[in-house]
């Protein structure tokens, strides 16, 4: 998706879990360096639980970057409780917060280039 759409700058949010232990968010670090590479919009990391930054914090500083408009995309394999229970209510919340359009990607799981690059490690971890 281009970072500006009819004239509108889009944040993106990569949106993960979070754990108590702090290496657990150093390849979801590493993502966020990577997808900055190729998106010229304002970019931020944020999570459900344990961690900071939470959504409403993220999305706040992504409009503060100048976003118009924030996509968020779920780190999740699949569309669990907290995909389809907490999010909505959490993106309610950042919408009304920020008075800006926020929208929700499928998890990045269910994206079949996703799958295909998960399926290409598992089958090089055998040495196929």
């Amino acid at each position: 998706m281009p970072p500006i759409l009819e004239g509108i700058m889009t944040g993106l949010i990569l949106f993960a879990h979070g754990a108590r232990d702090p290496r657990w968010r150093e390849p979801f670090d590493r993502l966020q360096e990577v997808v900055a590479r190729r998106h010229d919009g304002p970019l931020r990391l944020a999570f459900l639980e344990s961690m900071v930054p939470d959504l409403i914090t993220a999305a706040l500083s992504v409009k503060a970057a100048g976003a118009r408009r924030i996509v968020v995309v779920p780190l999740f394999l699949g569309s669990g409780g907290h995909l389809r229970r907490d999010l909505p209510s959490m993106l309610d919340q950042a919408r009304q917060v920020t008075q800006l359009e926020i929208t929700s990607v499928t998890a990045a799981g269910e994206d079949d280039t996703v799958l295909e690059a998960l399926a290409r490690y598992c089958v090089s971890a055998a040495g196929d």
